[in-house]
């Protein structure tokens, strides 16, 4: 007993410990019901929730199999809290269930009068209800917003009106001795759509920066075969959808429209960013974008990095509650906390795999993370003391102690293809002035910044200085080196995405610096960005430049 590798605690964690013989199989049966927390070298970390219980239970899982598993590889005997949390929180799936009526209507069934009269004294619910008499009747167009509003306030939703398909599309994939579907990819697909039944074709795969997420999507939409609006953070993210359509699956380019600033294009597969989607004149304006992209007769919806939905895209989501829906992500978190909408309206997570697992399959590249602390200047320091508390924090950020760091390190991987990623423009342009490499921010051509990436990619620019702009979706697949010179204040999701730039597998192993001026805002900061890192099992080297 004592080599049971799982230890379950009151709090509602769980500790593996990795040394054991049967670890592995242990964490791939705990894996569908709890989230990975924390993931160092001895004892890792994961969480039950009342989410992770509801995402566990839309996939078939119920609360006997999950203390069944538990008890299976436990090293003691079960907390009655856990076990009280686990019985309470599956006992509340399937007691409400979004069941068709026409296709205009749904009603909302109940196996419970006790959550019958909770769930309608509920004045928010009240307003969407168009009639209560012989059945609750609810328009179509609300599924999405009375889910929010039910998990809200703890109610999961079974929904189980069947999902429909748009317009049928002619593609498969076109795999080669050059490019085939790994099976992970396999997998998550799997898991995402199963076997057709209500209740599964929409959700969130998380897999790790640099792990082939586009593939996923492919493969998915090879299996469903209808119309299809991917929504991507940018333009550049949108042309490397559109290559990868091109090369990897049958579809003609006459199939693929582009809705950007440069076009208005609405075809079978319609790639968008999610800015476009929600652009308008004036606060006032109607999001005109929005309501032509969302009167199309869509049949799939792909959110590249789903944890990036702003608020407006969740009105689109909530009005997309019919059609097969995939979030793709490398980390499932917001620091809004508006997790709860993603699992509402897109779906819950189906599919996740730990970084490090991938590391050691070779299909993501080996990295090492190195913090590097730098002090202020003796006058910087003066400035910091007296600075109000937002000063403070540009201050430190800008520290023009980082530039001799920078060219130490320029120095030391000479040959390599690098970035240097920033959040402010002017210190991005201290830099450039410095060492003249190309710049990319924001307010450049969507033309030229593709231009750059494709010199980038060719090895024609061998270091590339990048803002904010680069955090997600852009493939270089040869850059092995980034120097983050400053950053999103605590971000974890954006520390992680940085990491992901230099991912690609390679020849070479990757380092991630971060550079970070000691005894400053910087260092709390830093803590908490590298939190997610940690998690997936990355250390980080401290180094003094002093």
């Amino acid at each position: 007993m004592s080599e049971r590798p799982l230890i379950v605690q009151s709090d509602l964690t769980l500790l593996l410990d990795v040394h054991c013989p049967d670890s592995d199989s242990a964490r791939s049966e705990i894996s569908p019901f709890c989230e990975l927390i924390r993931s160092p070298e001895h004892l890792h970390t994961f969480q039950l929730s009342s989410i992770s219980l509801w995402n566990a239970c839309s996939a078939g899982l119920d609360a006997r199999s999950i203390t069944g598993t538990l008890e299976k590889w436990s090293r003691f005997d079960i907390p009655e809290t856990v076990t009280y949390f686990i019985n309470d929180n599956c006992s509340r799936y399937g007691i409400i269930s979004f069941l068709p009526l026409d296709g205009s209507f749904f009603t909302i069934s109940f196996s419970n009068d006790r959550y019958r009269r909770q769930v309608l004294a509920l004045k928010a619910v009240q307003n969407l209800i168009a009639s209560q008499d012989d059945e609750i009747r609810v328009p179509m167009q609300h599924r999405g917003d009375l889910k929010v509003i039910l998990t809200d306030n703890g109610f999961p939703v079974d929904d189980c009106i069947p999902l429909v398909k748009g317009l049928p599309l002619d593609i498969s994939l076109r795999e080669s001795e050059s490019f085939s579907v790994r099976d992970y990819q396999k997998d998550s697909v799997k898991a995402f759509l199963g076997d057709g039944r209500p209740g599964l074709g929409y959700g969130v795969i998380v897999l790790p920066c640099g792990s082939g997420k586009t593939i996923t999507g492919l493969a998915a939409m090879s299996e469903i075969k209808t119309s299809t609006l991917i929504l991507a953070p940018n333009v550049a993210a949108l042309h490397q959808w559109k290559r990868e359509l091109l090369t990897k699956t049958t579809i003609s380019e006459d199939d693929i429209g582009e809705y950007s600033a440069d076009r208005k294009d609405i075809r079978k597969v319609t790639l968008c960013t999610y800015s476009m989607l929600v652009y308008r004149n004036t606060t006032d304006d109607e999001y005109h974008n929005f309501n032509a992209i969302a009167s199309y007769p869509w049949g799939f919806v792909i959110y590249d990095e789903v944890h990036m939905l702003p608020a407006p895209v969740f009105r689109l989501s909530a009005s997309l509650q019919s059609v097969y829906r995939l979030g793709l992500t490398a980390t499932l978190i917001r620091e809004d906390g508006r997790e709860k909408e993603v699992f509402s309206l897109v779906g819950p997570k189906r599919y996740d795999v730990p970084w490090a697992e991938l590391e050691r399959q070779g299909f993501i590249a080996t990295a090492y993370c190195h913090e590097i602390r730098i002090s202020l200047s003796e006058d910087a320091e003066l400035d910091y003391a007296l600075a109000p508390r937002s000063r403070k924090i540009v201050i430190a950020a800008k520290n023009k102690s980082k530039l001799p760091v920078i060219e130490y390190l320029l120095e030391r991987h000479q040959g390599q293809q690098i970035l240097i990623i920033g959040q402010y423009i002017d210190q991005l342009e201290e830099i450039q002035k410095r060492f003249s490499f190309p710049l990319i921010t924001g307010s450049m051509s969507n033309r030229r910044r593709e231009e750059l990436y494709q010199d980038f990619r060719d090895g024609r620019i061998q270091v590339l200085i990048v803002s904010k702009v680069a955090n997600y979706a852009i493939d270089l697949p040869d850059a092995s080196v980034a120097i983050q010179v400053s950053g999103t204040f605590g971000s974890r999701q954006e520390e992680a995405q940085r990491l992901g730039r230099i991912l690609r597998p390679k020849s070479v192993d990757s380092h991630f610096y971060t550079l970070v001026t000691r005894h400053t805002s910087e260092e709390d900061f830093s803590l908490n960005r590298q939190k997610f890192l940690i998690e997936q099992g990355y250390k980080y080297e401290i180094v003094s430049w002093d």
